[in-house]
């Protein structure tokens, strides 16, 4: 079974599917199968998490460059916050990882991605809490 987890994902999913339904449990590849449930809950963090550092993005450029801010900022902030209602709708579980801990890990990447596409240089401390991320006002 191992052997179909390595050359056909897809395929080898529909038969852990099928077995789970059928209740063959004994045929189950558990080791690739408790894996990828773990893996999982890791993609809906890091979907969470990537909403966060859109966002941190456009604060930064939107604090930084107010000559420049743009609709399509807004538009992305709001978007992102949108999604991120609709992963915690959907995994509870998942604020967790809206604290100011996580927040600052999300801003190391946001940070130098705004430095690449900017060529300007931001702060190294976060200046953003949670609530800038989920519920600060951005209006052109």
């Amino acid at each position: 079974m191992s052997t179909l987890y390595e050359q056909d994902f897809s395929q080898w999913a529909e038969t852990m599917a099928e077995l789970l339904e059928s209740g063959q449990f004994s045929a189950l590849d558990l080791e690739n199968l408790v894996e990828e449930i773990r893996d999982l809950s890791k993609r809906e963090r890091d979907r969470l998490l990537s909403s966060i550092r859109l966002i941190l993005h456009h604060l930064l450029k939107w604090d930084h460059q107010p000559q420049k801010r743009s609709r399509s900022w807004q538009v992305t902030i709001e978007r992102e916050r949108n999604n991120i209602q609709q992963y915690l709708e959907d995994s509870p579980s998942l604020k967790r990882f809206l604290t100011q801990q996580w927040i600052d890990k999300a801003y190391v990447n946001a940070r130098l991605n705004a430095i690449k596409e900017t060529d300007l240089d931001y702060p190294l401390d976060c200046g953003y809490g949670v609530s800038d991320v989920l519920d600060r006002v951005v209006e052109l």
